[in-house]
């Protein structure tokens, strides 16, 4: 029995695979059979007309993927949507599937030239006419969207592809009868594969394999019970036949050459509209500005690659080009997402690179109260490494105590409003919390070509490379703290035990007491190796000048631990002349403070082990205030806890042999910090040898 189902198909008279735009083309220009394409199409056709009523478009000469009339418009009862094809090849089809359409009593739309959508190649009504599912990422773009559910009055359900393969929705995604799903998730990312689960239950859900996906089994045509499809695997033929379809295969081989198969050669022209059910989209567009040297620092690549990498998409509205090497360009752009949940990630994003949202200078944060201490509200925006302000009443309120991974608390006092990043831990009944990414934006100082070079110790960029010259960085780095310390300024340095264990420990020493160090983050290891080094000699049972491991040397840690806690403290050690060298004896002599933040792996510890982790951050978070560079010295966990503790434009040197750990520390994005892949004894050698070579103060080379 035929059904009462109508497709719109175009025969293949001017067929050919005559340019490439997409992956399937490569290396198939004219190599596709003109008579075995023209075969294929009629058991194709013939196929379909035994089950449904198939109407023609007249092919034109010239444009020889016209076969393809999937990509013709969107059709949902007598209203289709015209498609604009990205590229020039195709272009040319439009006006010819405009005239049928409009002949046959079809109520047309035309999108804006400039928005490409590629018809229901890219659009796909469920099959009970819940929704239309709508792909974007290679042929379509996210903001046709809101005119598709606009025209069409359907619920629109956005999803990006993301394997070039499948540069179309329908090449990889078939709604089936009842309710079913044929479709093959590596196609998608993330945001839409936990949509399609949230939509289509797992009983509904059939996934194909990769190798059925190559052969263009999601490229399928749906007649009720029946599926028509090129070629697919038997397992795949007995999954469907399970849930009671009919696979009816056909050879399409010619037209795969091509990037097409059944769906593509197809239309559906009489798709049910559903009057009970009503349009609705979940793309969200907001218009952002960016200042700066936004080409030579590649801050517009960055923010136009973050947006498409985390699922939106973009049109530069405005780019105003500086003319001068020391002028700034601006730009405003327009990003669109999927969904408010991706959205808010993108542009939380784009705050980190200094980019504001435009409504935002109408919009005050959005702001709600802690209802339970040491719980945020949901939705709290993460603070950043970045200078930031929120804009409350009407005003633009610097946010103080800045760090990463923190909440942003506003509180009202007498003397006004106070705006701080706080631990989640730290939130109080009292405070409400900035949620949301609304009203909010870094606060980034353009910086000209001169003054990143104007001059020769310029510190470097981020960046790790184990290739550079350790040198050259050394270099940079003595100069830096030559400069703070003839300034007054504060160097931190966070160590691991490793510096003891390459012999390492000398040099950090001597930078305490020649005045280099102002501040020492640890934990309990650093001192404990330190002082069995000055004690015995030896830095976890190794003698540190023969390297080779001493008579029951494993027990020297412990030693040092119970000799110190029965002075009570490493100071009080010293002053009895027990410690009589050193990194921590450097500390004590030279009033430098230190904090040891303790573990679960430390042994006895220490007396001023600070074994409350809590506690241990607070310190070290009061020890940081005010810093200008921090030396980060083979400590992974204590580097990386102290680097989400500091705010953008503290300088930073991470050295380790790991290039891990310098990678972690680097990818907090701060153009301050520099990563050196290195044995840490080497560069602190290296580091004392270039600063004795610099016998006058800073001040006095520049002045």
């Amino acid at each position: 029995m035929t059904s009462l189902i109508r497709f719109l198909m175009c025969a293949p008279d001017h067929y050919d695979v005559d340019y490439v735009i997409n992956p399937w083309m490569e290396g198939n220009i004219h190599k596709s059979s003109r008579d075995r394409a023209v075969e294929q199409w009629h058991k194709l056709h013939h196929t379909i007309k035994e089950h449904a009523i198939v109407d023609l478009v007249t092919p034109e000469q010239g444009w020889p993927d016209m076969v393809f009339t999937a990509n013709a418009g969107l059709v949902l009862g007598k209203t289709v949507v015209l498609s604009r094809f990205l590229h020039k090849e195709r272009q040319g089809e439009e006006p010819y599937f405009q005239q049928w359409f409009e002949k046959n009593g079809y109520t047309v739309h035309v999108l804006p030239p400039e928005l490409p959508f590629e018809g229901a190649g890219d659009a796909l009504l469920d099959r009970e006419g819940r929704w239309l599912w709508a792909g974007y990422g290679f042929r379509s773009e996210l903001d046709s969207h809101p005119y598709l559910a606009k025209w069409l009055d359907v619920e629109v359900l956005s999803l990006r592809l993301i394997d070039d393969r499948f540069y179309h929705l329908d090449t990889c995604f078939c709604p089936l009868t009842d309710g079913y799903l044929l479709y093959y998730p590596p196609a998608f990312d993330s945001y839409s594969n936990r949509l399609i689960e949230m939509r289509v239950a797992p009983e509904k859900r059939i996934v194909v394999t990769e190798p059925d996906a190559v052969n263009f089994a999601c490229n399928a045509v749906n007649v009720d019970r029946i599926v028509i499809m090129n070629k697919i695997s038997n397992k795949l033929k007995t999954q469907l036949a399970d849930v009671g379809f009919q696979v009816i295969q056909t050879p399409l081989t010619e037209f795969l050459k091509a990037g097409g198969a059944a769906k593509c050669l197809t239309l559906r022209t009489t798709e049910p509209v559903r009057e009970e059910l009503h349009g609705s989209v979940y793309v969200e567009s907001r218009v952002i500005c960016m200042k700066g040297h936004l080409l030579d620092a590649g801050l517009i690549n960055r923010a136009l690659d973050l947006i498409v990498d985390n699922g939106g998409s973009f049109q530069v509205l405005n780019f105003d080009l500086g003319e001068q090497r020391q002028s700034t360009s601006s730009a405003e752009v327009k990003v669109s997402a999927p969904s408010h949940e991706v959205m808010e990630e993108i542009i939380s994003q784009l705050i980190e690179l200094g980019a504001v949202d435009l409504p935002q200078d109408e919009r005050d944060a959005k702001l709600l109260p802690v209802t339970l201490d040491g719980v945020a509200p949901d939705d709290f925006y993460v603070s950043t490494i970045y200078p930031t302000e929120v804009r409350i009443n009407g005003q633009w309120v610097k946010v103080e105590k800045q760090r990463m991974d923190g909440a942003i608390a506003i509180t009202e006092t007498p003397n006004g409003i106070v705006a701080q990043c706080k631990l989640i831990r730290d939130l109080t009944l009292a405070d409400k919390v900035v949620v949301d990414v609304q009203g909010i934006r870094t606060v980034r100082k353009p910086e000209s070509r001169e003054q990143r070079n104007s001059q020769e110790f310029s510190f470097m960029s981020a960046g790790v490379s184990s290739e550079r010259r350790v040198e050259l960085i050394v270099e940079q780095v003595a100069w830096e703290l030559r400069k703070i310390r003839d300034a007054g300024g504060k160097v931190a340095v966070t160590a691991g035990p490793v510096v003891i264990h390459t012999g390492g420990g000398q040099h950090l020493a001597q930078l305490i007491r020649e005045g280099y160090i102002q501040t020492l983050l640890g934990g309990n290891a650093i001192a404990v190796h330190d002082i069995e080094q000055s004690l015995m000699g030896t830095s976890l049972g190794v003698d540190m000048k023969r390297g080779v491991a001493v008579m029951g040397g494993h027990r020297h840690h412990l030693k040092v631990i119970n000799t110190v806690r029965r002075y009570g403290s490493i100071a009080q050690a010293v002053e009895a002349g027990v410690i009589q060298s050193g990194v921590m004896y450097e500390c004590v002599k030279n009033n430098v403070p230190f904090v040891l933040a303790g573990s679960i792996r430390d042994d006895g510890p220490l007396p001023d082990t600070q074994m409350d982790l809590i506690k241990a951050q607070a310190e070290y978070t009061q020890q940081l205030q005010g810093v200008e560079m921090i030396l980060m010295l083979s400590s992974m966990l204590h580097s990386i806890g102290v680097g989400n503790m500091t705010p953008a434009g503290v300088k930073m040197v991470c050295v380790d042999i790991n290039p891990a750990v310098v990678t972690k520390l680097s990818d907090r994005g701060s153009v301050e910090s520099t990563g050196v892949v290195t044995d840490v004894g080497l560069f602190l050698s290296l580091l004392i040898q270039q600063l004795n070579q610099l016998t006058s103060p800073y001040t006095t080379q520049i002045g």
